[in-house]
């Protein structure tokens, strides 16, 4: 597992948020999702006009990692604010990003939540997700 500089992670969720495309909510997020191996996979949110097909920016992160053929995760940093506008809170992962996310969870994977590189706060994605349903549950 790769150390996780928690700035770096967060500046490229920064980065990632000025992508965002979200004319209806108004409300961009960006993400930065570490690899174990220690490569960031940005996304930014993705909004569409019938509103059910809009993608959040964690899942965005892990289908471009996913789709580049990489498995296995440290962390994730988010962000997200009025469309604009510096972060002023902590901006945490929706519960179907919480699903998907665990689908490729690893003991110690950190989600980092931040208004700034300076400014964060982190949690193991199991307790943002207790009880998680995931490939394991199927064997059982």
């Amino acid at each position: 597992m790769s150390m996780i500089d928690e700035k770096a992670l967060i500046k490229a969720a920064l980065l990632a948020r000025e992508y965002a495309y979200a004319p209806y909510s108004g409300f961009s997020v960006g993400a930065a999702l570490l690899s174990s191996d220690g490569r960031i996979f940005t996304g930014c949110n993705i909004e569409s006009a019938s509103y059910t097909p809009t993608t959040c920016a964690e899942r965005t992160a892990l289908v471009k990692a996913i789709s580049e053929g990489v498995r296995h995760f440290s962390a994730i940093a988010v962000v997200g604010s009025k469309t604009g506008e510096p972060p002023s809170s902590f901006c945490s992962p929706c519960g179907v990003c919480r699903q998907f996310l665990y689908e490729f969870y690893s003991p110690g994977f950190m989600v980092y939540m931040a208004k700034s590189p300076d400014e964060f706060i982190m949690r193991p994605l199991d307790e943002l997700l207790p009880l998680a349903f995931g490939p394991k549950s199927l064997l059982s």
